[in-house]
């Protein structure tokens, strides 16, 4: 007999939390191994981005019913407790006896008779005094933001200070909440009618995105990767947010196009698709297994204009200088706006990572200026909403290199909603204003 629901997430948020793996291989991985009915396999994922996304507010809630600190109770005793609380206060389609007996069974299993009895007493405490136990006594916002909605403090606090606190508030409220799946329609196979109403035969609700031409929303998308149609390569799973990066590159047919940090492949198929699979895009990454899964989406989309180079993007190649049409800089990042997707980035990454992320993201797009030709067009993006990773880093960059400029990408969006910065040349998207993943584009163009 295989594992329970509950005994697969207590394994997944162990490797996470303990072991620092990423959420999606992880919650893959697991219930590849394990054959749970669909029910079970929501359950999991449900309790586990809960736990995650619940974090630091679930350990303040066992930091005041528990006489044990935090740090000495076992790893995986705590993240039993953490599942039985999440199951307990977030959940009410769940007993409250079942979430005490199946916390209590898995205490059972990993721990000894002492942990079986703490983990019971703790649980039917919480139970017996459930709105003293999640009430916040904090007057600090920074403090009540940070463990309402399970943000770091010193994340919080920057972001006070950089957008305000009740933008603080709402954008970390939106971090806790799923986000809906977007795909991306592969036009050299498909249209986007035809590939709506094919999706709709299968059961799935599906309408237009917001800002992207070629993207849909997928409001229930479970198993859509089983279906002909994205084996056929009629569809790339990509946010909104991320496939607005072409479309605002917008390459002409024929061209050379240099993508410096091209895995898993997302921007360099999508540009080959705009280009209809006419032109060059060199796709380089420092990974031989990343560059990988480049190819093998290129080859399930039907793209065959992308090559592929193990490079790092903080070190000239000279064989490349002044080669680039087109030259995109999808820079790695501190990620901060992809916390809906991987709420282990809250728990991972910490503040003295950005600085240092920062002076990679300048080495690259120094280098990457070199790559474009005269009158090319280059873009930088990131997955953040740090302004020290963008726009500070854009503006440094214009100071520095007098040749270039920015251009208005006025005309690259399907609609300006909530958008006043197009014509300046640049986007910085929020998920709780815009509903995409938070992302940050400039174009620029090389004059001289």
């Amino acid at each position: 007999m295989g594992l329970s629901a509950r005994e697969v997430s207590l394994n997944i948020l162990y490797d996470i939390l303990i072991n620092e793996a990423f959420s999606n291989i992880s919650i893959k991985k697991y219930l590849d191994e394990e054959n749970l009915i669909h029910m079970e396999e929501n359950l999991v994922r449900e309790i586990v981005y809960g736990v995650l996304e619940n974090d630091i507010y679930i350990e303040y809630i066992i930091s005041k019913a528990s006489k044990i600190k935090l740090k000495k109770i076992h790893p995986k005793i705590l993240i039993i407790l953490k599942m039985g609380i999440y199951q307990l206060i977030f959940m009410d389609r769940i007993p409250e006896s079942a979430a005490v007996n199946e916390s209590v069974n898995l205490a059972k299993k990993h721990g000894h008779k002492g942990t079986i009895s703490f983990v019971n007493g703790i649980l039917r405490n919480i139970i017996r005094n459930k709105e003293e136990f999640i009430k916040i006594e904090k007057k600090n916002k920074a403090d009540y933001i940070s463990i309402k909605y399970s943000h770091p403090k010193w994340m919080v606090e920057r972001w006070i200070k950089e957008f305000g606190e009740d933008f603080t508030e709402d954008l970390c409220k939106k971090n806790n909440e799923s986000p809906e799946l977007n795909i991306r329609v592969n036009t050299l196979k498909t249209n986007k009618e035809k590939l709506k109403n094919s999706l709709n035969n299968y059961g799935f609700k599906v309408r237009d995105s917001i800002y992207a031409f070629d993207s849909l929303i997928v409001e229930n998308p479970t198993k859509i990767t089983e279906v002909l149609e994205f084996k056929q390569g009629h569809f790339f799973i990509q946010d909104e947010s991320s496939t607005l990066v072409g479309q605002i590159m917008n390459p002409n047919q024929g061209s050379t196009i240099i993508d410096i940090c091209s895995a898993p492949g997302g921007k360099s198929t999508h540009l080959g698709q705009i280009m209809n699979n006419k032109g060059k895009i060199l796709s380089m990454d420092i990974y031989q297994h990343k560059l990988r899964l480049v190819e093998e989406n290129a080859e399930r989309l039907g793209i065959n204009i992308i090559q592929t180079a193990i490079s790092d993007g903080t070190k000239m190649e000279e064989s490349l200088i002044n080669v680039g049409d087109y030259v995109l800089v999808d820079a790695p990042c501190s990620g901060l706006g992809l916390i809906r997707r991987k709420p282990e980035i809250k728990r991972n990454r910490k503040e003295e990572d950005i600085k240092e992320l920062v002076n990679i993201q300048y080495k690259i797009l120094s280098n990457a200026k070199e790559y474009l030709k005269v009158g090319g067009i280059l873009i930088y993006s990131t997955c953040t909403i740090e302004k020290d990773e963008n726009s500070n880093i854009i503006n440094r960059f214009l100071e520095e290199n007098k040749n270039f400029r920015l251009v208005s990408i006025e005309n690259r969006l399907h609609n300006k909603e909530n958008i006043e910065t197009l014509k300046d040349g640049y986007i910085q998207l929020f998920s709780h204003i815009h509903n995409t993943d938070g992302f940050y584009i400039a174009k620029l163009t090389k004059e001289r």
